[in-house]
Order: structure tokens, then sequence, then C-alpha cells
């Protein structure tokens, strides 16, 4: 294999591999309960906190994000001459592994005698794993106290989330054209957001129509 291409097979494969770790479905079999099973059926923090409360739920939110972390900074070791490539791959494909995760459909697969069952999250968590990364602490903190003030306002998880997301895809946005973050982040930022928007669509659409669940209703 070409040795330029071997780096990102590389990435390519161990990034969505971490991203697939099924922390939701696992949390969830420590307390003797299918998590896909429960709720939404999502694998995700959101779903763990209405099923066993939101101690869990933050739990599964920092294993997540820290999926998402450590996916992107080994990226970043194994192709140390091109750190921000590196980073935007292994971020991407470690989204898309929480979103369809091997593992979890491997389970599912299995559980249903072998009909095929793709399992996944949202990739939010993930997604914020990646972004502690590299974005400035006032991005973070910004993006994190809007949106947690939104979910203490109206219990709408998923709106906290994608607002926060929004807002912090934005300012990334000003800080690369004043020259503050490298312009090469910007296929990850697109990607990230699509594929993290694309799979709260469901929400976006119960929110619209009135009817999406808030914290605190049961599972």
């Amino acid at each position: 294999m070409d040795e330029s291409v071997l780096p990102v097979v590389v990435i390519v494969v161990l990034s969505y591999l971490i991203g697939s770790f099924p922390t939701a479905y696992l949390i969830g079999r420590l307390r003797n309960v299918n998590i896909f099973e429960v709720g939404s059926g999502n694998m995700g923090g959101t779903n763990i906190a209405r099923a066993f409360g939101i101690g869990w739920g933050l739990l599964t939110v920092g294993i997540d994000a820290l999926k998402g972390a450590l996916a992107v900074g080994l990226s970043m070791l194994i192709w140390s001459e091109n750190r921000w490539g590196a980073f935007s791959i292994g971020a991407v494909c470690a989204i898309c592994g929480h979103n369809w995760s091997l593992f979890a459909t491997l389970i599912s697969t299995a559980a249903n005698q072998g009909k095929l069952t793709i399992r996944g999250g949202k990739g939010g968590a993930t997604y914020f794993g990646t972004l502690l990364m590299f974005a400035p602490a006032q991005v973070i903190v910004g993006m994190v106290a809007l949106g947690g003030l939104l979910v203490l306002a109206t219990r709408f998880v998923s709106l906290g989330v994608l607002t926060a997301f929004a807002i912090a895809a934005l300012w990334i946005l000003v800080l690369t054209a004043q020259g503050l973050l490298p312009s090469n982040l910007l296929p990850y930022l697109f990607a990230s957001n699509v594929l993290v928007f694309w799979r709260f669509r469901e929400n976006i659409q119960r929110l619209l129509a009135g009817n999406e669940r808030r914290l605190g209703e049961p599972a």
C-alpha cells in the first residue's frame, strides 16, 4: 500500500471503531436493560437519563465525548505531518462510528436472528469531544452555557444541543475568517454538523410539531 494512503486507512478504521463503542448499550446492560427497547431506543445520553437518571446520562455523554477526543488525538499522532487533515478524518469517522455503530449493529443483528439491524446514536456528544480538542475555551463555555440555559428553560435537550452546535459552528466560522483557526477545519465543521443535524432530524420535526418529549419525562 502507498505510504501516503496507509495512515489515512489506519485513521479511518481506528476512529470508526472507537466511535462504535456502544456506551449507552453497555450502561443499560449494567442495569439489566436493553436500551434499544427503552424510550426512544436511541443509543445516547438523553435516553439513558430518562431511563436511569441524570447521573447515568452524564456518564454516557462523558464517555461518548471521550471517544471523539481520543479518536482525533490518536489520528493526529498517526499522521503528524498532516495534523489537521488527520483531525478532520478522525473526527468525522468517529462520529460515523457512533451514529452507525459496528458493535451495536452486530449485537442487534444477532439478537434479531441474523436480520441486519443498524444501530447507533446521534453523534452530539462525540462531536462535542472533537470540538474540545481545538476550539477556544470561550467557544466551549459559550455553547455549553447557552445550550444549557435552553435545556433548563424548556427541558428540550434536543433544542439545547442543536442550538449549542449552531452557535459553535458560527463562532468557529468567524474565527476562521479572522485567521485565528486554520481554514482546513471547514470541511470537518461542515461534515460533522451535517451528520449530527441529520441524525436529529426527527427531533427537529417533533420540535416544530410541538410534541418533542422533555427531559424528566419517563422513558
